[in-house]
């Protein structure tokens, strides 16, 4: 059995895409096994038809962090044999790269953003040139390279010449769950349940407009599920704004749990701003994971959000980010049942296209050739 070690620098608890590629390969008959690292809040992973490692560090960001985690992973990959090597995001690249030509190991790399652009780099010259460096000197060497949507594929390819694999990050269809009741979930029933979910729930992701915005809307409950920069901020607003009884937070769950609020809300907001260009050109996870919970939509029109919404009939766009504006989008969209009940017809409907088995035979075709 051919063997393929995946690393990523996140924890692994609530990384579906990368959760995806693993399932997708064990079934292209690979034994693989998956490297990330464990935080001192990490929740524990559950068995997978996969191998799992996670290395504990003695540092959790920053650049020590970095370093430290790219040494050690250097020295698995090294000492491990494999034949596939497959990277994800540029953090994780370097030791890859080493490692597939110190052994002439193939290495496919997966991008799940324009990294470059991503906005704890902005004002940050001296280490976005470090990362640029790196990335210019590998990129035009790499034969593989997938990315997560065609706005980036293009990036990448005005910048570096290259053709990229787009991959979109998309759900399974979901076959024989089990739907736990909002009574289960300990979710009031009477109330229209309004969704915000996320591993990064960061700064110019909309989230405290969002809950600035609840001051306006009544019989409605905001549920924030995941953790992020701006967590802690969060909670202060809603204590400062008198807005308990209308927001609650939920720590980050497992994907399947995560499921189960989702599938319960009655909208799923994803209003991240257009202040950087990694944002500018993102795909949310959450926008599928609401399409396949069968959850309407309300949106910030970014471009490929947009395209995804407009195309498929899914969901509202907001036309700015102040509290009010989005207050009042919310009040329209509760008191109008009837189009909410055809963008969750249009979600269940979309759903058949916009699905991971769709989706990964690109995926399936790049393994293929690693084989």
């Amino acid at each position: 059995m051919k063997k393929v070690i995946i690393s990523v620098t996140n924890d692994l608890s609530t990384d579906q895409r990368v959760h995806r590629t693993c399932t997708t390969l064990v079934k292209l008959g690979f034994e693989v096994l998956l490297v990330g690292r464990k935080l001192k809040k990490s929740i524990p992973l559950k068995k997978r038809e996969y191998s799992t490692k996670r290395m504990f560090l003695l540092f959790e960001k920053g650049f020590l962090f970095y370093a430290e985690y790219n040494f050690r992973l250097f020295l698995l990959l090294l000492f491990r044999k494999c034949n596939l090597l497959v990277a994800n995001d540029l953090d994780t690249l370097l030791p890859n790269y080493l490692v597939s030509k110190i052994k002439k190991t193939n290495l496919v790399y997966d991008s799940h953003e324009y990294f470059i652009g991503v906005p704890e780099l902005e004002n940050r010259k001296f280490v976005k040139n470090f990362w640029k460096k790196i990335e210019a000197y590998i990129f035009p060497k790499l034969k593989d390279i997938i990315t997560v949507n065609d706005s980036i594929a293009q990036l990448y390819k005005n910048e570096y010449g290259k053709d990229l694999i787009v991959v979109r990050n998309i759900p399974a269809l979901q076959k024989n769950t089990e739907f736990k009741t909002k009574k289960e979930l300990d979710i009031d029933e009477n109330k229209f349940i309004i969704i915000l979910q996320g591993a990064g729930i960061n700064i110019d992701r909309g989230a405290e407009e969002a809950v600035l915005a609840m001051q306006f809307v009544e019989n409605a409950i905001l549920y924030i599920i995941g953790d992020g920069d701006v967590i802690s901020i969060l909670k202060e607003l809603v204590i400062d704004k008198n807005l308990k009884q209308k927001v609650n937070f939920i720590p980050k769950q497992p994907m399947d749990k995560l499921f189960q609020y989702t599938v319960n809300a009655n909208l799923g907001l994803t209003l991240d701003k257009e202040t950087n260009i990694n944002y500018r050109y993102s795909l949310p996870n959450k926008l599928f994971d609401y399409i396949h919970s069968g959850v309407p939509i309300l949106a910030s029109p970014l471009v490929e959000v947009e395209r995804i919404i407009n195309k498929y009939k899914v969901g509202y766009l907001i036309e700015n980010h102040k509290p009010e504006h989005i207050a009042g989008k919310l009040n329209n969209i509760i008191v109008n049942k009837e189009n909410l009940k055809v963008l969750k017809e249009n979600c269940i409907i979309a759903a058949q296209s916009l699905n991971w088995e769709t989706e990964e035979i690109r995926l399936i075709d790049v393994f293929k050739k690693n084989i």
